[in-house]
Order: structure tokens, then C-alpha cells, then sequence
């Protein structure tokens, strides 16, 4: 079930992206899609949770490839695909080796590797996807709000899902302890 709400949760991110103009939210510009790829770090660490490092990697690698070929059904340009590969890659690499690294309670490594994933992402795929040096859809002055703005999102996401996950976790474990 994880790896699929993680796959279900890109490939929305794509459709939603594509069918649905950008929220303007004062100054921030935030595709509509950011939503569900802040949830794809949550659901990429569930998966690392459950199946490891190292198989977690292979389902980066297939959601990769399903991310690339709903991008180009959806018709979006080479360079928005390979701006949203290369962001994703890096993004999704980034989470794990933080998530694996970190010695925190569960919580606190989805919320810390989820921040960084997330501005990675944000970064790389306004820069070379939408920024004049790209698929020029953004006028540079219009990059910072851009990046900001899904940032805001992508954070606001990470902490809700790390205070959901932290109770979730607490109330298992003095279950489990009162159970004894």
C-alpha cells in the first residue's frame, strides 16, 4: 500500500500540474501539483520504513520512469521533463540518505529530510524548468516567489505529517508498553 499511494502520489502530482493553473497567494506562485509531491517525500520514507534503503531505491528508479511518461502523455515539453526528473532525482536521493543518516525519532528524520527533499526540488525545477533558462514560463523576477512559495507549501505539508506521525507513533508505543 505504501509504495502505491507513493507512485499514486507523483503521478497526481503530473496530472494536477498540468490541468490546473498555479495558485497566486500574494506574491508565492505555487503549481497546484505541489501539494502531492510534498507528499511523496512522507510516503518515500514509509516506504524506506518498511522496505529499506536499498529496495526504496528501485522504487525511486520506477517512479522516475512513471513521472516521465505521465509528463510527456500529459504533453509537457522535454525540458519540463527532464527539469522534473533531475529535480525529483535529486530531491528523492537527498531525502533518503538524510532519513537513513538521521538518529531522530521517526517524526522529526520525515520532517528534516522532507525540508531539505522539498527546497531541492523546488529549486531545481523552477530554475531549470520554468525560469527563462528553461521552458522560460516564469520571468526571472517571478523565480524567488516561485521557489518560496512551493517551499511554504512543501514545509507546511512536512510538519503536518510529522505531528500526525509523532502521535501516531507515541499512542502505538504506549499501546504497546500498557499491553506488556
Amino acid at each position: 500500500m505504501r509504495i502505491l499511494l507513493y507512485l499514486i502520489s507523483i503521478v497526481t502530482a503530473n496530472v494536477v500540474t498540468a490541468a490546473f493553473a498555479p495558485l497566486q497567494l500574494g506574491v508565492f506562485i505555487v503549481p497546484m501539483g505541489t501539494l502531492f509531491i510534498g507528499a511523496t517525500f512522507i510516503f518515500r520514507d514509509l516506504v524506506q520504513n518498511k522496505y529499506g534503503r536499498k529496495k526504496t531505491y528501485i522504487f525511486i528508479g520506477t517512479a522516475l520512469l512513471l513521472s516521465a511518461v505521465v509528463s510527456s502523455i500529459l504533453g509537457d515539453t522535454l525540458i519540463i521533463v527532464l527539469a522534473s526528473a533531475l529535480s525529483f532525482v535529486v530531491a528523492e536521493t537527498t531525502d533518503t540518505e538524510i532519513y537513513t543518516r538521521l538518529k531522530l525519532p521517526m517524526s522529526l528524520r520525515v520532517f528534516y529530510s522532507g525540508i531539505v527533499g522539498g527546497l531541492l526540488d523546488s529549486v531545481l525545477f523552477v530554475i531549470i524548468g520554468l525560469s527563462p533558462l528553461g521552458a522560460n514560463f516564469l520571468p526571472w523576477e517571478a523565480v524567488p516567489a516561485a521557489i518560496l512559495g512551493q517551499v511554504i507549501v512543501k514545509t507546511i505539508i512536512q510538519a503536518v505529517a510529522a505531528l500526525i506521525l509523532g502521535l501516531v507513533y507515541k499512542s502505538t508505543n504506549k499501546n504497546v508498553v500498557s499491553n506488556l
